[in-house]
């Protein structure tokens, strides 16, 4: 065996731990730090230095396994932490911020490829819809940990981006389907794989709150029998790694949405803040600082040229205003003030993981080549760092001016 990786580790603990405290002295997130701490660490910056001769820590399917341990960990916890008086309130609302935080990506990202890839045939106008699908995908790990250093994750605003957030997921998944199955120089088959995919989605849902129902029945009675016990948090912990593997291996729904709901089904008990406390301290200790590491570990700037770089900076220019725009606008029509829909609009724009996983689905099918991941890369970097300063920028410009109210 390998022992490389405990050294990794060991280096990504010490480097995110010195950089998130940096970044707080700064007043900035310290999940910022984590994503720069995976930079400095990983081939980014080190591949052209030293032609790859030495990179401190390379990305690996066990770092790979270990970040996606943390982002369902942590998917876990915002479920726990979920109000559900909240979520019934903000459901109608979270879905057309949702659907606008989905079609306006994907119209903005359409015609941000068309000088690239033009629309001259059907190959052509499925990249540019791709392109705009790459978009749609918003990853809201990071900003769940923004609104928990903050204390923001329960209120109005953090239920409504958590619950756009998985409603955005979901959609996201069909159009890719569709998208995919279009590519098809026939087409055919697109429609049925678009219908099973809501299916088995309508599936996942009926079957996770209805198991979810007596899973919390039985929590009830575990909680009452043995309470503040240790067992409790780790059946817990045990149902969200079971929620997560159903949701990808038998419905083909993200493994985080899964997570969210086996928090959301605990998130009723005597015992809820005994468990999140419990799940947090192996989040904080290794599991999340792995995750957020990993998107700057990942990180490579191969193959960029003049074109490239040009288009990667308008699908970035895209990806930030389309969700801000799209989402924000909506928010605004459904009653928040501007001050909360550009928070939610901005809560919306990180992306992560979920997008990575797109365009290399579109890589493999062959419909955008593969230089075109380092744009998405870009995009996942940028957005990784903007959404929790400017959430925290607007989260304390609101405690100091409501400050300014009492003291008056």
């Amino acid at each position: 065996m390998d022992y490389t990786f405990l050294l990794e580790l060991a280096l990504i603990l010490v480097f995110t731990k010195v950089f998130g405290i940096i970044m707080k002295k700064l007043g900035l997130p310290q999940v910022v730090g984590a994503i720069v701490a995976g930079l400095l660490l990983g081939g980014a910056i080190w591949s052209p230095l030293t032609g790859g001769a030495f990179v401190p820590v390379r990305a690996s399917d066990t770092l790979s396994i270990i970040a996606e341990i943390g982002v369902v960990m942590i998917m876990f916890s915002a479920g726990l932490e979920t109000d559900m008086n909240e979520l019934k309130s903000t459901g109608p609302v979270a879905a057309l911020i949702a659907v606008c935080g989905v079609m306006v990506p994907l119209g903005l990202g359409f015609l941000v490829a068309m000088p690239f890839f033009g629309i001259g045939d059907f190959k052509a106008v499925i990249s540019c819809v791709f392109i705009g699908v790459i978009i749609t995908a918003t990853s809201v790990s990071i900003t769940v940990e923004t609104l928990k250093e903050l204390g923001k994750l329960k209120g109005k605003v953090g239920t409504a981006i958590l619950s756009a957030a998985i409603i955005d997921d979901v959609i996201g998944i069909i159009i890719l389907t569709v998208v995919t199955g279009l590519d098809n120089p026939s087409g055919a088959g697109a429609g049925a794989a678009a219908a099973d995919v809501v299916l088995k989605t309508v599936l996942f849902f009926v079957c996770a709150i209805g198991i979810g129902m007596l899973l919390n029945k039985l929590f009830k009675w575990l909680v009452k029998k043995y309470p503040h016990r240790r067992r409790v948090p780790i059946m817990g912990l045990a149902v969200c790694f079971l929620y997560a593997y159903s949701a990808e291996h038998f419905f083909g729904i993200a493994d985080i949405t899964g997570a969210y709901l086996a928090g959301i089904i605990l998130s009723n008990l005597k015992e809820t803040g005994y468990i999140e406390n419990k799940i947090d301290i192996g989040s904080y200790m290794i599991f999340s600082p792995v995750f957020f590491a990993s998107i700057g570990i990942k990180t490579t700037f191969e193959g960029i040229n003049p074109s490239i770089l040009l288009f990667a900076l308008l699908f970035v220019a895209a990806g930030l205003v389309s969700k801000i725009v799209g989402c924000g606008a909506a928010a605004k029509v459904c009653g928040f003030n501007a001050k909360d829909s550009l928070k939610i609009g901005i809560g919306m724009i990180a992306r992560g993981e979920v997008a990575l996983i797109v365009a290399q689905k579109g890589i493999e099918s062959g419909i955008v080549p593969s230089v075109y991941l380092s744009a998405v890369i870009v995009l996942v970097i940028v957005s990784s760092l903007l959404a929790p300063v400017l959430l925290k920028l607007l989260f304390k410009a609101d405690a100091k001016r409501e400050m300014l109210i009492k003291s008056a």
